[in-house]
């Protein structure tokens, strides 16, 4: 008598190799990446504090000093413009990354979305779950606005709030303006919440339920 014919047949030896070498390239890559990056903004920070310091100490050098350097440099930079005189000296040289019409648009854009995660009232940075009332779907986003007091015209008398949704992998986004009460707060960081969007809340996690490991 011939036994029954298996429910879920053996992976061919091939087939189980290329997941093995598909998971440990999806292992490694991150990885390699991270420490590529780091490599080459240490390497250029070490070479430019040699090249600075090298008039005035001549062959002596520690390694680290393009790290300690860079840092004091960013601490220095971020206190003067901290200061009232500063920011507005900075606003005069500002000028031409703010009129010139290309330049404009991408240095505005740029610097409005890095102003976002700069230090200020934490209500201003909510991670939210968007409903449309009637509907089952929700959205993640960001409320980038509180208030629509300040925006020109009709806008600005509305008693709504901003939310940007962004798209996976971040190939771009809408901002959406909706009543308050079709926000949910989430208690997450926007930084978890862009890291998530940008890989569109795929899960790593092995033991969910439904899913089978191969």
């Amino acid at each position: 008598m011939t036994p029954p014919p298996s429910s879920t047949p053996a992976d061919p030896p091939a087939h189980r190799l290329s997941q093995y070498f598909l998971r440990g390239l999806i292992t490694l890559l991150p990885l390699a990446i991270t420490v590529y990056v780091l490599y080459l903004l240490v390497s250029w920070a070490e070479h430019t504090a040699m090249q600075l310091l090298r008039p005035f100490t001549g062959e002596f050098y520690l390694p680290g000093l393009g790290i300690a350097l860079g840092a004091l440099l960013i601490l220095a930079l971020g206190f003067l413009v901290s200061q009232p005189i500063t920011g507005r000296l900075l606003s005069l040289i500002e000028l031409p990354f703010t009129n010139l019409p290309l330049v404009k648009s991408i240095y505005s854009s740029l610097k409005n979305f890095a102003d976002y995660f700069a230090p200020h009232e934490q209500d201003a940075q909510q991670v939210v779950v968007l409903n449309v009332p009637g509907g089952e779907m929700g959205i993640i986003g960001l409320v980038t606005r509180q208030s629509m007091k300040g925006l020109p015209g009709q806008l600005g008398e509305r008693d709504q709030v901003a939310v940007y949704l962004p798209m996976g992998y971040m190939i771009g986004g809408y901002t959406v303006f909706v009543p308050r009460s079709w926000t949910t707060p989430v208690d997450m960081s926007v930084e978890e919440a862009m890291r998530l969007a940008l890989i569109a809340f795929m899960s790593s996690k092995k033991g969910e339920p439904g899913k089978t490991d191969s």
